[in-house]
């Protein structure tokens, strides 16, 4: 029963399967079913009213335990180890994205035995976190982990070369012999840091959603924190730009001898700023698969590219992953009017854009404990958002 949970054939009915299924394993409905007949037995010498009261205390009690459901042993030892599978899990894909991983050490292991030990990892910490899933009640951290079995999905011919093949309940399971014998490059490839739409990629972008949840493992359900949206740099971004953009950044204050100069420090401060953002911005981000978030990333990277000679001249370098760097020294001696110049335009269009990535990423992370385990989510409401990979 707890596959279906995580089946790929689960639909928009299954929105709140989560919660019954805690309910029903705790006993809550029981409970409450119990206490509702009791009452109707005597129901004959009652009158309207107090059925309708008793209808009333019963249907209170419901949605009490609803939204505090108690919690057994058992559901919290599978909270407080989902929460550490996906630590390890984080642990295992790091070592199959990282380079050294695919070398042979002189005097020791050769890149083939190497990542056949990291496959090995991957596959008992995936299966652990997927197992502790199915029995946990966080649903912050469940539903990264169903959006992780999908990418796993959408990934299965790519690891079936491998010998990583996906069994009925959502495990993995891994054939050694034919790994050994598959082209290693496959293998990087398909968990490359480097490539942001890559399977190694998206599970990472998952594992830090799950992560920065705020979780209380004491408790049935982790509580929706307002502040645990992971930070990415949207936000910041969209300030700096709008900063570099504004009149006010470039008011010239009155130097040591009297004369009128632009602030270059604060200036240098918060085109520093923005390129940090930027920065960070797109590596959180940019494994994304919220159809928002994507559109908004590449008209960001596109208006970069289209303003890359201009921001060169400035000491701000565009590299071939898309990165900006900043060279202080050759800031400093610009043309502060042409800084503004070049800012006026791009750091506020760059801004409107971020603030966009912000919301879906936003509105992707509240609304991620409706996912369904097919990986697309649900909000209630009449609402209904497709996280589509």
């Amino acid at each position: 029963m707890n596959s279906s949970f995580f089946s790929s054939n689960s639909g928009i009915g299954n929105q709140n399967f989560f919660a019954d299924y805690a309910s029903i394993r705790n006993g809550s409905y029981a409970r409450l079913m119990k206490a509702y007949y009791g009452k109707g037995t005597s129901s004959s010498t009652s009158t309207s009213g107090s059925r309708s009261s008793s209808g009333n205390n019963i249907l209170e009690q419901i949605l009490e335990e609803r939204r505090n459901p108690k919690v057994s042993k058992e559901v919290q030892e599978a909270n407080s180890n989902l929460t550490t599978s996906l630590s390890s899990l984080n642990k295992s894909v790091s070592a199959l994205q990282n380079d050294k991983t695919y070398e042979d050490t002189k005097n020791g292991s050769t890149a083939r035995e190497k990542v056949a030990s990291a496959m090995k990892d991957f596959v008992s910490d995936y299966n652990d976190t997927v197992t502790n899933a199915k029995r946990s009640t966080l649903s912050s951290q469940t539903s990264h982990v169903a959006n992780i079995m999908r990418n796993t999905s959408a990934n299965a011919d790519k690891l079936k070369e491998l010998g990583v093949t996906i069994n009925a309940n959502g495990t993995l399971m891994l054939n050694e012999a034919k790994l050994k014998k598959a082209d290693l490059t496959k293998v990087q490839d398909l968990f490359s840091a480097n490539d942001r739409m890559s399977y190694g990629s998206k599970i990472t972008s998952r594992i830090q959603f799950a992560s920065s949840a705020h979780v209380n493992t004491s408790n049935t359900t982790d509580k929706k924190d307002p502040d645990s949206t992971p930070d990415i740099g949207a936000s910041s971004l969209k300030e700096a730009g709008k900063a570099l953009a504004s009149d006010s950044l470039y008011a010239k204050i009155k130097d040591k001898d009297g004369n009128e100069t632009y602030d270059i420090d604060k200036i240098l401060g918060t085109a520093k700023n923005f390129v940090k953002n930027y920065n960070s911005m797109l590596d959180k981000a940019g494994s994304s698969s919220n159809s928002g978030v994507i559109s908004n990333l590449s008209q960001i990277r596109e208006k970069t590219a289209q303003n890359a000679a201009a921001l060169k001249q400035l000491g701000i370098s565009l590299d071939a992953k898309g990165k900006l760097s900043i060279d202080e020294d050759t800031f400093k001696n610009a043309d502060m009017s042409k800084v503004q110049q070049v800012f006026k335009d791009y750091g506020s269009s760059i801004a409107t854009n971020a603030s966009l990535v912000d919301y879906y990423m936003t509105t992707q992370a509240n609304a991620s404990n409706s996912y369904t385990a097919a990986g697309g989510y649900n909000v209630q409401g009449g609402f209904r958002y497709t996280d589509a990979i």
